[in-house]
């Protein structure tokens, strides 16, 4: 069964963006499977950012955001993967469960907000 999932990376900033690129297409090769042959839905360069403090004595990092799909027994070699290549300074893999719901507070809130009451919508 694949899951939806979102991969941040930090690549040290001195790396080329070909170098990033190739390091991506490595990464994301070791999530291909039968059921999923394609399975990176979308890479995102974030570009250089300063780091909020020195991660492995670095002040910049590269970011690339990345949502794909794959089974969950994949990720094991993906992460051993990423955690041994020097150049990725920081990574966090996290599951993709879309956007949360809006409780009803927070429904009232925006309507109170945007000058309209609920009852009064309800009403007409």
């Amino acid at each position: 069964m694949t899951r939806q999932y979102e991969l941040v990376y930090i690549f040290d900033s001195a790396l080329e963006e070909a170098q990033i690129n190739e390091r991506l297409d490595r990464f994301h090769a070791l999530l291909k499977s039968h059921e999923s042959p394609n399975p990176v839905v979308s890479t995102n360069h974030w570009g250089k950012r300063t780091l909020a403090y020195a991660i492995k004595g670095r002040q910049v990092g590269y970011y690339v955001v990345a949502q794909f799909e794959a089974d969950p027994e994949l990720l094991g070699e993906l992460e051993r993967s990423i955690k041994l290549d020097e150049a990725v300074l920081r990574h966090l893999l996290v599951v993709n469960e879309g956007l949360a719901p809006v409780s009803a507070p927070a429904q009232q809130a925006a309507a109170d907000h945007n000058g309209t009451d609920e009852s009064e919508e309800e009403a007409e």
